[in-house]
């Protein structure tokens, strides 16, 4: 889970994922996240800010017009395994006004990049 270049088998809103610095998932670490953007794509650089394998993790991601906060949990669970992904995602500057329009939009782009993660770890959905 926290080797975020396998963003783009689960996530179809990622074209690809490089990692940039370091050799392994840990603390420091950074990869470079192509997503599809309003009238092409854009690069994210992701840095895992927080890493206590193989529990927790925090990536961050800031450019000059977003913020995005991903934090995964995995908690064991009878011979399998919780996975819980929160994703935070706000504007930055002038275009926070736009913050509603964006959670509309970035609800939806959730729920299929939920359902493409789901598939990849042959699990269910599971509300909490």
């Amino acid at each position: 889970m926290a080797d975020l270049t396998n963003f783009a088998d689960w996530d179809p809103g990622v074209v690809t994922s490089t990692m940039v610095v370091g050799d392994e998932p840990a603390a420091g670490t950074a990869f470079d996240v192509e997503v599809k953007s309003v009238g092409g794509t854009m690069t994210l650089r992701y840095e895992l800010v927080e890493f206590d394998t193989p529990n927790r993790y925090v990536a961050k991601a800031v450019s000059d017009k977003l913020t995005s906060v991903d934090v995964v949990t995995v908690e064991p669970d009878n011979g399998g395994s919780i996975v819980t992904y929160d994703a935070e995602l706000t504007l930055n500057g002038s275009f926070s006004m736009a913050d509603p329009v964006l959670q509309l939009t970035f609800n939806k782009i959730g729920d299929k990049a939920a359902a493409g993660l789901i598939g990849v770890l042959d699990g269910v959905r599971v509300e909490r």
